[in-house]
């Protein structure tokens, strides 16, 4: 409540009403920040669907493909996360949602004009610099939007955003570069992305802080913000220093790290996506490898089966723990701990498989299982965090999942597939992962790049070189894939142990904003 002064006497004035959004608007919301989820997506994950012909282009090794898909990437993405999140908390969300759209788009085509792997390389940390400034904005007026009992639901819808921006850029992306090639396909897919950034400015609003909570007294301002139409207004805060940005930056690390069941879960979707990121990079030159498809087909195969399969699964996640909770929150745990475990037997076949038929019929499989893990992770670290640090509560997150699993996961993979492949050019009679493992860092990348620049012979090489750099890229290959995707287990079990105490944590939190059980 406000007060003005007549006269002397301080006078109490009623709080401006909070405004209403109809369910339709809420659907409205959500699609577009869905639309911009998707496209973040397409340009990001492209490069897995485009990395042979790139690599086939510029000569390059499955470790600096790795570092195109990952830490090029990911470096600025994940630093320039935090900085844009505390402006969220005190500006528009949607206007830097809307600036970082066409940030992003741009760089994404200018992928296309360039001429060597260092110029792609500069134009990735582009990239990386966009994406920066959606997601944890986005998951701040998610939660303004929707309230907490539907958070993971919503949540769940958003990252639908994940599945179907990579299904999109594989069989987009491939059949342009199959009938254009690569450069084209980087320019098509960075153009839309600037009506999607004109949509959200002209027709989304700007929701007061905590609107959605069920406690008015919860709608909250942080220090310094500007208030917007609809917010009740409150005196004057100090304004912002550097010591404050840090105090509220620890809070929320403390939050994420220091209470058992959260850092469990923290550590449960970093290294889960860890193995997703790293298998996923290099799942398209699997196929192109393996069973000598073009970059259309294996577009094709992978987008729709990888794609179809995610989607459902990340679909379902959302809605099967809002469910599940009402019996016990420890299922926001336990749901991810469960599917993330059923996955990697699946992928397990998709990676032996004797035909790309039975390989995509496999792939169907691991996303449905382990895709689950994203939304009830995001709703409990958005219901577990104060009004005014959600933003910034996402931007911490994703810092520490992303710096570690997309920047670290392809770099892994590519890494790991160069020392395979090595290892099994130098010793063309054992096919044995474990052989390999045990010969892993004696084996010699740089004689096999020499030997097979690109992962291939020369052209006048003999058939038998040929085949030679053939058979033991795609050996290679498939351990490298297999290695990164059990991280997955790792992450599963460290969701087994966030289970443990994550009700009365959650049950202590909404106590800490006055809402009722």
């Amino acid at each position: 409540m406000t007060a003005t002064t007549v006269g002397a006497a301080p006078v109490a004035q009623p709080p401006a009403a909070k405004p209403v959004y109809s369910e339709n608007y809420k659907r409205l919301i959500l699609f577009l920040l869905v639309t911009a989820y998707t496209l973040n997506f397409i340009d990001r994950t492209i490069i897995a669907t485009l990395g042979q012909p790139i690599k086939d282009t510029l000569k390059i090794s499955d470790t600096q493909l790795g570092l195109l898909g990952g830490l090029y990437f990911a470096l600025l993405y994940t630093f320039l996360g935090i900085p844009i999140a505390r402006l969220a908390e005190r500006f528009s969300r949607v206007n830097i949602i809307s600036a970082a759209i066409i940030i992003w788009s741009g760089f994404t085509a200018l992928c296309g004009t360039a001429g060597s792997f260092a110029v792609l390389a500069a134009y990735r940390f582009g990239v990386g610099i966009g994406e920066a400034g959606l997601s944890p904005p986005a998951h701040s007026l998610i939660s303004d939007y929707f309230e907490p009992k539907k958070r993971a639901s919503a949540l769940s819808i958003y990252s639908f955003g994940i599945p179907l921006g990579t299904m999109i850029g594989a069989v987009a992306g491939g059949l342009i570069a199959k009938t254009f090639g690569w450069r084209v396909a980087f320019m098509v897919v960075g153009l839309p992305g600037v009506m999607v950034a004109i949509a959200l400015k002209v027709l989304v609003k700007e929701p007061p802080r905590g609107h959605s909570e069920p406690d008015p007294a919860a709608v909250a301002r942080p220090q310094g913000a500007e208030p917007y139409a609809g917010e009740e207004l409150v005196p004057a805060a100090p304004a912002p220093s550097l010591g404050r940005e840090f105090a509220e930056m620890g809070s929320v690390i403390k939050l994420l790290f220091g209470k058992w069941p959260i850092l469990n879960m923290v550590l449960g979707i970093t290294l889960v996506s860890f193995g997703n990121y790293g298998g996923g990079q290099f799942a398209p030159p699997y196929f192109l490898r393996t069973f000598h498809l073009d970059v259309g087909q294996v577009g094709l195969i992978v987008g729709l089966a990888a794609g179809l399969s995610q989607g459902l699964g990340t679909l379902i996640g959302g809605p099967l723990t809002d469910r599940l909770s009402k019996l016990s929150p420890r299922w926001y745990a336990l749901v991810p701990a469960i599917g993330v475990a059923l996955a990697y037997p699946a992928y397990v076949g998709v990676y032996t498989a004797g035909s790309w038929q039975i390989a995509g019929a496999f792939m169907l499989l691991p996303g449905l299982f382990s895709y689950v893990y994203l939304a009830p992770t995001f709703g409990v670290v958005q219901n577990m965090a104060p009004t005014h640090q959600r933003a910034t509560a996402a931007a911490i997150l994703l810092f520490f999942l992303n710096l570690i699993a997309l920047g670290g996961g392809p770099l892994f993979s590519g890494w790991a597939i160069d020392h395979f492949a090595a290892f099994h050019y130098a010793h063309a009679g054992s096919g044995s992962i474990w052989d390999a493992l045990g010969g892993f860092f004696g084996s010699h990348p740089a004689d096999f790049q020499t030997a097979c620049p690109g992962g291939k012979a020369a052209k006048t090489a003999s058939d038998a070189a040929k085949a030679a750099c053939s058979g033991a890229l795609v050996l290679g290959t498939r351990q490298g894939i297999l290695v990164s995707y059990a991280f997955g287990l790792w992450g599963a079990f460290h969701y087994l142990l966030g289970s443990l105490g994550l009700a009365q944590a959650m049950s202590k939190a909404r106590a800490d904003r006055g809402e009722r059980d």
